[in-house]
């Protein structure tokens, strides 16, 4: 089979890692890719917000999938598009994705269905928000309604904090048309973890757990960030809570679908908060998470081409999903700066010192030749620090190791989140040791990551 999937970070890179594993396969391409993508697909120079130029490669290269990775592709709509070729997707079509690029849309969604989450309410214009602060208590939850690359959710402590959120959202618009509707939540109190789930047009099948650490510094402090880190399992599911979870969101978010005509075919992440209460929604995604992904897919025994297909096909339910007994953990590295201005173009490396075991997926990587690389860095555009990606590739290079070293290259940083090292171990705290052992041999100048990822009672190793 021939596949294409669309986007360039390190989820992707997880999922080409793992559909090059499928004896089924005999030919993978990624739009556009990245340098360790590169590795195991045929990279090819579009972007993924390219639709026409996606669908004209897709059809003129005769694709029997397309896998959709990043959210905005999908909230334009790429999946009609392609359906309207007659190509297969594995992704929702722009309806459906609609419960990510809006999050008032999925707030009546839950409402609609009786789904437990945080109460709300939505403020389209600034004054009228600035009258309000403090609407449900502090600290106060502001999220931009639309697409924000994950970083468009501000707790404010105070009314100054507040006061301070509001203006960047709807006075100085750093997150654009996203924040035209800003939603105002409760704040919830409990424990923030992930659930992504496989869905096609008869059920709906969890993953295993992972958890997800949005805060850029240990201990969950600074800005939010598209991620910087995450383990699964996670340690605060338990058989109880998974049957709470089932019971009170996933069979009902599937009877919302069909009762509200959402014909939902992909990955649906479902973001929680554990409270005393039970468990409540936070936020949909149409896709998998990243980095949730790098975690989670290491761990599926399946053939994930196979699951892709019946997802199609409408016969997910003849499949029962297998999972390593193992723990995995992936630790993020970033660029200095990050989620604000960073550089770009630092020479990376390290990578070909790492065990043999170790899983590298590239987000914000480049390969260039070794001279270039040498020259220095470069000021990230205020879109890219934006979004945290900007992952670039050169089509076909090569790898030279299985860590994405490109043949005749040297590898860059090119985005915000640059590389996930990930390790799986009998243990939690052996999978912890050996990531972050590896870590410490990665090397490129401004590197920042935290050091708290998959530890609960203690914020350093």
């Amino acid at each position: 089979m021939k596949v294409l999937i669309v986007g360039g970070g390190g989820r992707e890179h997880a999922i080409a890692w793992k559909l090059r594993q499928s004896p089924k396969l005999t030919e993978l391409y990624c739009a556009p890719g990245n340098a360790g993508i590169a590795s195991v697909a045929e990279c090819v120079d579009i972007e993924a917000e390219d639709l026409e130029g996606i669908v004209a490669f897709a059809a003129g290269n005769k694709m029997d999938l397309v896998v959709i990775g990043p959210e905005v592709p999908l909230a334009m709509g790429l999946t009609d598009m392609l359906q309207a070729e007659g190509i297969r997707v594995f992704g929702p079509n722009k309806k459906c994705a609609q419960l990510e690029a809006s999050k008032s849309f999925t707030k009546a969604f839950l409402e609609r269905h009786h789904i437990p989450t945080a109460k709300h309410r939505e403020f389209y214009d600034k004054e009228d928000l600035m009258e309000h602060i403090g609407q449900f208590g502090f600290p106060m939850v502001l999220k931009a309604d639309g697409l924000a690359a994950g970083k468009g959710v501000v707790i404010a402590m105070n009314a100054a904090e507040a006061e301070k959120a509001i203006e960047d959202m709807m006075g100085k618009r750093v997150f654009g048309a996203a924040a035209d509707t800003v939603l105002v939540e409760e704040y919830l109190e409990g424990v923030e973890a992930s659930m992504l789930c496989f869905v096609d047009g008869s059920t709906i099948v969890p993953m295993e757990s992972a958890q997800d650490y949005k805060r850029v510094y240990d201990g969950d402090l600074g800005p939010n960030t598209g991620g910087m880190g995450t383990y699964s399992p996670s340690l605060v599911f338990s058989e109880e809570l998974e049957d709470q979870i089932r019971e009170r969101i996933l069979a009902p978010v599937y009877e919302g679908f069909k009762a509200d005509g959402l014909d939902f075919r992909g990955v649906l992440f479902i973001g929680l908060m554990i409270t005393e209460e039970g468990p409540k929604v936070i936020e949909f995604n149409n896709r998998f998470g990243d980095p949730e992904t790098q975690a989670v897919l290491p761990r599926l025994q399946n053939d994930l081409l196979e699951i892709f297909m019946a997802v199609t096909r409408d016969r997910l339910a003849e499949h029962t999903l297998r999972w390593s007994a193992e723990r995995s953990v992936c630790v993020v590295l970033a660029s200095g700066g990050y989620p604000g201005i960073y550089e770009k173009g630092r020479p990376i490396t390290g990578l070909d010192t790492l065990d043999s075991d170790i899983l590298v997926f590239h987000a914000g990587t480049r390969a260039v030749p070794g001279a270039e690389a040498a020259a220095g860095a470069d000021i990230a555009s205020a879109a890219e620090a934006a979004t945290g990606h900007g992952a670039e590739a050169v089509p076909g290079a090569e790898a030279a190791t299985g860590h994405g070293a490109a043949l005749g290259a040297d590898i860059v940083t090119s985005g915000g989140r640059v590389l996930g090292v990930t390790a799986l171990a009998a243990t939690n705290e052996e999978a912890r040791e050996k990531a972050y052992r590896n870590v410490e041999k990665i090397h490129f100048e401004g590197a920042h990551f935290r050091y708290d990822i998959g530890r609960v009672d203690s914020p350093r190793p």
